[in-house]
C-alpha cells in the first residue's frame, strides 16, 4: 500500500514537471523574435501613440484610421524629424533598431518620406514587421 501512494506521489510529480516543461516551451516559442541592430521593415509604422490607437481597433477599420492620419513630423535644423504623429506604410526600408518598446512593437530609426524631402525618424513597427539582417 505505501509502495502504491509512492506511485501516484511520484507520477503526479512527474505530471506537474511535464506541464511546466511544456508552458516554457510554448512560452519561448511565443516569445518576440530575437533582437537585432539592423533590420527591413515593411507594413504600417509610425508614432507610438499613433501605431497604439491603429492596433487597438478592429481590422476592419485600420485601414480609415491609417489614410486619415498619415505620418507628419517636424524637421531640425541638422535634418532629423522630430515630432511626428500618423502613420506610414514602410515597404521593405531598412532601419535602425533602436529599443524594444513593448512585447508588439520596436523602435527603430527609418528614413521617411516628408513633404520637404527625405529624412530619418524614430518610429514603432511591429515585430512581426522587422526582419533581421544581422
Amino acid at each position: 500500500m505505501r509502495a502504491m501512494k509512492f506511485f501516484h506521489a511520484f507520477a503526479l510529480a512527474t505530471l506537474s514537471l511535464t506541464g511546466a516543461t511544456l508552458a516554457h516551451a510554448q512560452a519561448v516559442s511565443n516569445a518576440p523574435q530575437q533582437s537585432c541592430s539592423i533590420g527591413t521593415a515593411s507594413g504600417v509604422a509610425g508614432a507610438a501613440s499613433s501605431m497604439s490607437e491603429y492596433l487597438a481597433l478592429p481590422e476592419r477599420d485600420r485601414y480609415k484610421y491609417f489614410s486619415d492620419h498619415q505620418i507628419e513630423c517636424d524637421v531640425t535644423d541638422d535634418g532629423r524629424a522630430k515630432k511626428c504623429v500618423g502613420l506610414i506604410n514602410l515597404r521593405n526600408d531598412k532601419v535602425s533598431v533602436y529599443d524594444d518598446s513593448d512585447s508588439v512593437t520596436t523602435t527603430v530609426v527609418a528614413k521617411i518620406e516628408l513633404e520637404h524631402g527625405t529624412f530619418p525618424a524614430i518610429i514603432v513597427v511591429r515585430k512581426q514587421d522587422i526582419k533581421c539582417e544581422d
